[in-house]
């Protein structure tokens, strides 16, 4: 199994080892002590929030419960994209996608708000889907997303859904996926634009909008635009502006579906009233909130040690975690690295060679705090505290994804005893308890 060990502007790290802890209260690096533990579904709470809601909706949904993907998607997802989301394993739906869906397919804007992990992705993919048509030459859907490596993790589920199912032979022709992400060829994304547009493109904002900027790329013939992690793109400063003018300019094409979507959304009734009001969505937008009274999943253990000889603020340098992992480890676990100042190959390849299964330690920044799916990390560690509950949220949510265990996941920070009360504060907002550790030491 694995484990993860976030840091604010320092690394990550995932592991996946076979050793135990000699005890659940005490902490031992230097015998490797990161604990695999095993995974499995826990259900959501699901509470839709909207001033557009009525009764009727809400009643209308309570009566999905028993009703598997496939029902849910049924006249309005084609039979070959259903054939492969069964065959590669979704067959009963989350509770995002059993209150979404139907808003959904009703071509209702949405805002999906709920924890990590809980399928949000094959949410807007079925949305999508159900509104795209292969035989049209034209770009018919966005997906827009913060990171490079959020964007491949995406395209690959969608090319896997618009794939040929297993042992049919399709005539007809099926949708093609374009990831339009930083530091790709964009020159060759220009030929293939104008040469065979791709039904489906995943982008990032940089990209997507240097191609609207010159005129290769129009949004006129988009159905459904699709704004992943949203909160981190209204936050980050080199992106809003560009987002905002996205938006802007989507909201004037006709028979559009807007659908925004992250774990967190804070001041959701604001951002809620801003839609409507600048027109980002239409007025009828849905804010459909997954699990409002417990925003981490329930299978997580929160962890702290106090650390006398650490500096507030100065989490070791990615460098010194490596050589000190890879010591510690001597060969036991492979010790990778993802940050952003790494080439966009080296990136792949780490996060390549995690997904490949085996023992790992992953060091990473925060690049790997958002949306990044590696669905048998056990364990966070955070060696710099998060500069925000929000962070936090992000950070502990690498880990406890589905396929959720009765056993619990951990995620432990390492904190100097004067950031004990900023962790308390993420406690009140996020609503968990950290349990205190000691660290072993060995003569």
């Amino acid at each position: 199994m694995a484990a993860i060990a976030i840091s604010a502007a320092h690394p990550i790290l995932v592991t996946r080892v076979n050793h135990k802890l000699s005890s659940p209260n005490s902490i031992d690096f230097t015998n490797r002590a990161f604990l695999p533990v095993s995974i499995s579904l826990k259900p959501l709470r699901a509470v839709l929030s909207s001033s557009a809601v009525s009764t009727e909706e809400l009643a209308a949904g309570t009566g999905n419960n028993s009703l598997t993907l496939r029902e849910l998607c049924q006249g309005h997802v084609p039979e070959h994209v259903l054939r492969r989301m069964e065959e590669t394993g979704y067959v009963l739906p989350t509770d995002i996608q059993r209150e979404a869906l139907p808003v959904l397919f009703s071509s209702r804007d949405c805002i999906l708000h709920a924890q990590t992990g809980s399928g949000k992705t094959l949410t807007y993919l079925l949305l999508i889907f159900s509104l795209v048509n292969a035989q049209r030459s034209a770009v018919q859907a966005v997906i827009v997303v913060p990171t490079r490596e959020l964007g491949m993790q995406v395209t690959k589920v969608a090319r896997v859904l618009a794939a040929k199912p297993l042992d049919t032979d399709l005539e007809h022709k099926l949708c093609t996926v374009m990831a339009l992400l930083d530091g790709g060829m964009l020159r060759r994304h220009k030929s293939w634009l104008k040469a065979e547009p791709p039904t489906i493109v995943v982008a990032t904002m940089g990209s997507l909008c240097q191609l609207i900027e010159k005129h290769i790329f129009k949004l006129e013939s988009v159905q459904v635009l699709v704004i992943d992690e949203v909160d981190f793109l209204f936050n980050s400063s080199k992106q809003v502006s560009s987002l905002k003018k996205l938006l802007a300019s989507y909201s004037s094409c006709n028979n559009r579906q807007t659908v925004f979507a992250s774990a967190s959304i804070p001041q959701h009734r604001r951002f809620l009233h801003d839609c409507i009001q600048q027109k980002w969505t239409k007025s009828d937008v849905l804010h459909v909130h997954v699990n409002a009274i417990k925003p981490l999943p329930s299978c997580l253990h929160h962890r702290f040690v106090s650390e006398k000889s650490k500096k507030a603020g100065n989490a070791p340098s990615s460098t010194l975690l490596v050589d000190f992992l890879s010591n510690s480890y001597k060969g036991s676990s492979d010790v990778l690295l993802l940050e952003e100042d790494m080439n966009f190959n080296s990136r792949a390849a780490s996060l390549l060679e995690v997904r490949q299964g085996g023992g790992y330690l992953l060091v990473s920044t925060d690049i790997a705090a958002r949306g990044i799916d590696l669905p048998e990390t056990t364990h966070v560690y955070n060696f710099d505290l998060p500069r925000s509950a929000v962070d936090y949220l992000h950070r502990a949510g690498r880990t406890g994804r589905k396929p959720f265990s009765d056993e619990k996941c951990t995620v432990t920070s390492i904190i100097t005893s004067e950031e004990l009360f900023v962790l308390q504060r993420y406690e009140n907002e996020l609503k968990f308890k950290s349990e205190e550790l000691t660290l072993q030491t060995q003569c």
